[in-house]
């Protein structure tokens, strides 16, 4: 059996529920997924696209970051979406990790909800898939990013229980993956906690 099949998830599709009770899926992003990432990314507001990408492109997600969400290696880098099947649309959120070629043990973790989705539990949820995943292929901290501006994004971070600081630029948050005793006494930490919880038989 190779690593990248050793450190494959026990199970590639959750059903489960938000908080208010929506029933969800939360699995990887496969080939076939293209069309509804590019679409999902077209549905996001001009300042959701420019805070997640930090750019001004428009509407249309190009080919190469098409590529680099959808090609999966569990070592490397992974991306799990969140859809709702009641929907016409399904696509909700999604995220994504990448190992640091120069801190291999670090990892960069980036987020993605629907502007009319947010402030429902559905980016921590990622998140803890995100840390599930990332611990299991031997990684010891996650490391996110956002501008100054981004107060919404900052304040989750913070209430997730990232350490943050200022590198000029943007704002860095970080967490280590070995410490969850030291999440704040947040709602969000706590859904991250209780969605660690459950996730952790069902990925490690």
């Amino acid at each position: 059996m190779s690593q990248v099949e050793m450190l494959s998830p026990r199970s590639d599709r959750f059903e489960l529920a938000l908080r208010d009770g929506t029933p969800v899926i939360v699995r990887p992003l496969l080939e076939e997924d293209r069309p509804l990432v590019a679409e999902a990314y077209r549905r996001l507001s001009p300042e959701a696209r420019y805070q997640r990408f930090w750019t001004r492109t428009g509407e249309m997600l190009g080919d190469a970051m098409l590529d680099r969400l959808i090609a999966q290696n569990p070592i490397r880098h992974m991306t799990w979406a969140l859809l709702d099947p009641a929907r016409e649309f399904p696509g909700v959120g999604g995220a994504s990790w990448w190992r640091d070629a120069a801190h291999p043990r670090q990892a960069e973790m980036s987020a993605m909800v629907l502007d009319d989705d947010q402030r429902r539990g559905i980016g921590t949820l990622l998140f803890a898939v995100m840390w599930l995943t990332a611990f299991r292929a031997g990684l010891d901290q996650l490391v996110a990013y956002t501008l100054a501006d981004n107060r919404r994004a900052a304040n989750w971070m913070q209430d997730c229980g990232g350490e943050g600081s200022w590198d000029g630029y943007k704002l860095v948050f970080r967490w280590n993956l070995h410490q969850l005793d030291t999440l704040p006494e947040t709602q969000a930490a706590a859904d991250l906690a209780a969605w660690l919880a459950e996730l952790s038989p069902r990925i490690l």
